[in-house]
């Protein structure tokens, strides 16, 4: 076995002497502020979400540990077979998924129900860093149309199981995650300018087959107005909770869009238009300052790995962090479509919580190792 791939089990028996503690503590201050807003957006509900939330984070957090535990190399030859495993679940789930609010997007095993869409998004991350640490090596001209066949494989083959469930948002983020990874692969600029082409051609022949309330939401987008208190609705009330918040915001628990109920889906989707009502102008800078500095550090984590393998995992981890937040607070508040993409470590959601927090330990996984020979 060659030293690139060995399974070392741990750098020098010290495996926390070069652990990322600035990202540790980005993550920390996110999931605080998450709650704090989960505790607040919840007042009007049944149940107080943020205690289950919290005590997904805390499981998170463990799986996180796991995952900085094992040399992140261990997870090179696993690559295929959670990629495998996951096309699996996504089959089983058009099959045996449960129905909720007209989209068959979980599965149950025991007690626990999840959506195994989101672990699409780690699996393509992994998947097609393992092929860009063999492939790339070979195109040192870059890569040309045909050459990126198999990773635009690797990405559409998920994607497309998820849009049939339907997912709009999650399937978008999964192409995004590719997308990114493939970027990063020197990809030469006629086979660039052709993927737009291609990419927007598709995107045309998509559009018919989308699912009428789909077709809604982008019409929606494009005129707001013309259906405010129909598919616009959505749009509509979280850009006038935003825009109420003003400098400081109207104080946690006294957002009258939340406490009023006008605000759908308050502690999922649309969960920052609850942290922008309550604490403003100044407060979402706060939020989108750590935001910035979680990529960043991602950032910084990707371009120092020891190896090909870590640095084009990081950078898909990078992608998947960078791009939900911009799907998410673009359509909060109307730069996007409403499309159904979780705000990371905000949103309520178990299957969210513990797919970013393994990308979290992965990063950490790659971060620790990368002053080892």
């Amino acid at each position: 076995m060659s030293p690139d791939v060995s399974l070392s089990a741990m750098p020098h028996r010290r495996p926390f002497a070069h652990f990322p503690w600035h990202l540790a503590g980005i993550v920390l201050a996110i999931c605080a502020i998450g709650i704090w807003n989960l505790a607040s957006a919840s007042r009007t509900a049944h149940a107080p979400v943020w205690i289950s939330q919290t005590a997904w984070m805390g499981v998170g957090a463990l799986v996180a540990l796991t995952v900085m535990l094992v040399d992140h190399r261990a997870f090179q030859r696993l690559s295929w077979v959670f990629y495998a495993l996951v096309i699996l679940l996504l089959l089983a789930v058009m099959v045996k998924g449960r129905y909720v609010m007209g989209a068959r997007r979980w599965l149950t095993i025991g007690p626990v129900n999840f959506q195994p869409s989101e672990l699409a998004k780690i699996s393509v991350a992994l998947a097609l860093a393992s092929w860009f640490h063999v492939d790339a090596e070979k195109r040192k001209d870059g890569y040309g149309l045909f050459g990126l066949a198999i990773p635009l494989a690797i990405t559409l083959v998920p994607a497309v199981l998820i849009l049939k469930q339907p997912d709009l948002g999650t399937a978008l983020v999964v192409v995004a995650v590719g997308a990114t990874q493939i970027l990063f692969a020197k990809v030469r600029w006629k086979t660039l300018a052709l993927l737009a082409g291609v990419g927007i051609a598709g995107a045309v022949l998509v559009y018919p087959h989308l699912k009428p309330y789909q077709k809604k939401r982008v019409e929606t987008f494009l005129n707001p107005n013309a259906d405010a208190l129909g598919a616009g609705y959505h749009a509509t009330q979280s850009m006038i909770a935003v825009g109420s918040g003003q400098g400081l915001g109207k104080g946690w628990g006294q957002g009258t869009q939340t406490n009023l109920s006008f605000l759908p889906e308050q502690h999922t989707d649309f969960i920052f238009s609850v942290w922008a009502e309550e604490h403003g102008f100044l407060g979402c800078l706060l939020l989108l300052g750590l935001y910035l500095a979680l990529v960043t550090s991602a950032v910084d984590i990707a371009g120092s790995a020891r190896d090909r393998f870590g640095n084009f995992l990081a950078v898909g981890i990078t992608g998947m962090l960078f791009w939900q937040v911009i799907i998410n607070i673009g359509m909060v508040i109307g730069l996007l479509p409403v499309v159904g993409v979780t705000l990371p470590l905000m949103s309520y959601g178990g299957s969210s919580v513990i797919v970013i927090f393994t990308g979290v330990g992965l990063l950490a996984n790659v971060g620790m190792r990368r002053f080892v020979n």
